[in-house]
């Protein structure tokens, strides 16, 4: 819990005294909160697989985009305060239900409570991969200790243009930090293996780049998929995704107030083809809506009713809701 003290876990590094109750700029105090734990099957094939990943959504964010399309979380109140005993609990449901990894979204400022609960689930004979689903806004002095624990790396690279990242999250430093931690994240563990686009071999290790085509901003998209391209050569796998749905703050600022065309997401894809990519899961339906969330649901993912059947829903091993 010290290290909630004058917390430094995120590139803000705002030092709020999170371990006293205060809140950092990630929204959030050391009373770790999630708002979602279940078998989830709307991320990309090779982590979905059959039986689903098992993911566990933490509130807050360091990141704090305006257009997030989980803002209920990561910008607003939803979720409960879980504590060590429940987190494990939850984790070891999921793995009776038979997940296939353990899915992390937005781990990076709750990270000792991940760290503590990682090594209780290794402790215990537990051996499913371990995902770090983030937004690529990491500190890279992180990431070793990340590695340590974490089997799979999930990273978003959301910008290249520093101007689009300010105005989306008020730091013009997002494309320098996340390409280095993004360096470090593929030293640890290389490439995503295996590799299987249709999700019939479920991936155990490795790196994949998630990038969300942003409307009125592909000159941004081109940038980063250039900049991957000539960082890690054209083995790196790619999700390159559509599904971007304009939220109430996009409507009020006037700001990524549609939804991205075909004829944008087309030029994306010449530009993926063009650069030689090989590894790529792209979206020209532009996402599913039944996996659009809405975290006032206890199965925020309607998707997810549909893929997981009577599947029984994650046991409720939280503390009462605070929020």
């Amino acid at each position: 819990m010290r290290r909630y003290a004058n917390c430094k876990l995120c590139p803000r590094q705002c030092g709020a005294d999170r371990g006293s109750g205060q809140t950092g700029f990630c929204g959030e105090s050391a009373a770790c909160r999630i708002a979602f734990a279940g078998p989830h099957y709307g991320e990309e094939p090779c982590f979905s697989g059959t039986r689903g990943s098992g993911a566990i959504f933490f509130c807050g964010c360091s990141s704090q985009c305006f257009f997030c399309q989980n803002h209920q979380i990561s910008l607003g109140d939803r979720g409960r305060v879980v504590t060590a005993d429940d987190l494990l609990a939850m984790a070891e449901d999921l793995i009776k239900q038979g997940v296939h990894n353990l899915n992390f979204v937005t781990p990076d400022h709750f990270w000792p409570h991940i760290e503590n609960l990682g090594r209780c689930l290794r402790a215990r004979g537990h051996t499913l991969p371990f995902i770090f689903n983030s937004s690529g806004y990491q500190a890279p002095a992180m990431v070793a200790a990340y590695a340590e624990l974490m089997d799979i790396f999930m990273p978003d690279f959301k910008f290249a243009d520093p101007d689009l990242a300010h105005a989306c999250m008020r730091d013009h430093r997002y494309p320098d930090i996340t390409r280095e931690a993004l360096r470090r994240m593929v030293a640890a563990q290389g490439f995503l293996e295996p590799w299987d686009d249709d999700g019939r071999l479920v991936a155990r290790r490795g790196v994949l780049v998630r990038h969300l085509v942003l409307p009125g901003y592909v000159e941004n998209t081109r940038r980063v998929l250039r900049l991957l391209r000539d960082e890690f050569g054209p083995h790196l796998p790619l999700s390159v995704m559509s599904q971007f749905r304009p939220v109430e703050t996009c409507l009020t600022r006037g700001l990524l107030d549609r939804t991205v065309t075909a004829e944008e997401y087309g030029q994306v894809c010449d530009l993926v083809e063009e650069l030689g990519f090989e590894r790529v899961f792209i979206q020209p339906d532009a996402g599913h809506p039944d996996f659009l969330p809405d975290f006032s649901k206890k199965e925020p993912f309607a998707g997810n009713l549909k893929r997981g059947g009577r599947r029984r829903p994650p046991a409720d091993h939280a503390s009462p809701q605070t929020s």
